[in-house]
């Protein structure tokens, strides 16, 4: 059976989030960690030089910098991020991400129940 997440949501378990990634040389490359129905955590690698343009999300983000740096255009405020330094979106807030520098970030997307 082909394992979809680094972590299984059924079973604790670890995994190496600074690992070194393959084939990011020239473009971006995304691995899920952990999915549930309310929860999506997802591990990025951005290629020196990429980007992606604006767009909105349903889910609350929190996006985590762990290795270089990035740039994150919220709405008309620019942000540089480090590593260590937390980003939260809430849910519909359009944003686009740019890579000045070849960097990794872990996204957290939770889902709110509607009420």
């Amino acid at each position: 059976m082909k394992k979809n997440t680094l972590l299984s949501p059924t079973e604790s378990g670890t995994c190496a989030l600074l690992a070194p990634v393959e084939n990011v040389a020239h473009g971006i490359v995304s691995r899920a960690v952990l999915t549930t129905p309310a929860l999506r955590l997802t591990l990025f690698h951005f290629a020196a030089g990429q980007e992606l343009s604006e767009h909105t999300s349903k889910a609350r983000a929190l996006v985590q910098i762990l290795t270089g740096t990035c740039e994150f255009t919220v709405g008309p405020k620019k942000h540089v991020l480090r590593p260590g330094d937390l980003l939260h979106l809430p849910p519909g807030e359009p944003h686009a991400v740019n890579a000045p520098e070849a960097f990794s970030m872990l996204l957290t997307q939770v889902t709110e129940s509607e009420k």
